[in-house]
């Protein structure tokens, strides 16, 4: 039977979602984790892999198991067991091939900037000092959506076969002292996000321009982007998947 099972984390401690040979991953300790209860080796997959100090505030992975889970019992003993920094929200069964990562429609990721020196949230947000105009910011936005090939913002030596993502929303708010960027779309490339942050971030302190974006994008060029910026700011925060996956 193959279970879906719904988590948050912390990535302060880990080296990503996955599984690394010498570095410890949320991956290797919920797989550890999973295997000590149910008695038995687990792997689990993943609905995406996040860098080294990347959050989630929702992620899911699936894994087989051949025998009937009570869902809220394991749901407490997994919390109990894992490390402050991971939680189990929910563990539900699903159709034999249904795929975390392959059959999740979109992603959603939050980047959040203070303004402000703040020291309560230091680690939980990029720190810009200089004034940056949101509005400009929110125009290179909107660019972003007219275009698929976002290879300018992938990290080079990637194995993926296709540069191309469709985004589906993509802006940036002021709220609770924080300016927030909010982006969905089908798929992301590695440090994709970050990418476009550090770019658009130059846009707002007026570095880049509008029509630079256009031309960094048609370049194709990582070195043609904006900087990455710091990984500790940044939250995957919803994954999306058709109902019938469901049993």
């Amino acid at each position: 039977m193959r279970y879906f099972i719904e988590l948050s984390y912390n990535g302060s401690a880990y080296h990503g979602w996955q599984n690394q040979p010498k570095a410890i991953s949320v991956q290797e300790v919920l797989e550890r984790t999973l295997s000590t209860l149910l008695k038995t080796p687990i792997s689990i997959m993943g609905a995406g892999r996040t860098d080294t100090g990347v959050h989630a505030a929702q992620m899911f992975a699936h894994f087989d198991f051949n025998e009937e889970l009570n869902d809220k019992n394991i749901i407490f003993k997994l919390n109990s067991f894992l490390p402050k920094d991971i939680a189990i929200h929910n563990i539900f069964k699903v159709k034999a091939d249904a795929h975390a990562r392959f059959h999740a429609m979109s992603r959603t990721y939050l980047y959040r900037i203070t303004l402000e020196k703040n020291v309560f949230t230091f680690n939980d947000t990029f720190y810009v000092k200089q004034a940056l105009d949101v509005e400009k910011m929110n125009e290179a936005s909107k660019i972003l959506l007219d275009y698929k090939d976002f290879q300018c913002f992938s990290k080079s030596n990637t194995d993926v076969k296709t540069y191309y993502c469709n985004i589906m929303k993509a802006a940036w708010v002021f709220e609770n002292n924080e300016l927030r960027f909010t982006i969905k779309a089908d798929r992301f490339l590695r440090n994709m996000v970050r990418a476009i942050v550090g770019t658009m971030v130059n846009i707002g302190l007026g570095k880049t321009t509008i029509d630079d974006l256009h031309a960094i994008i048609k370049s194709k060029n990582r070195s043609e982007a904006g900087f990455s910026v710091p990984a500790h700011a940044l939250y995957l925060t919803n994954i999306e998947y058709p109902d019938d996956i469901k049993l």
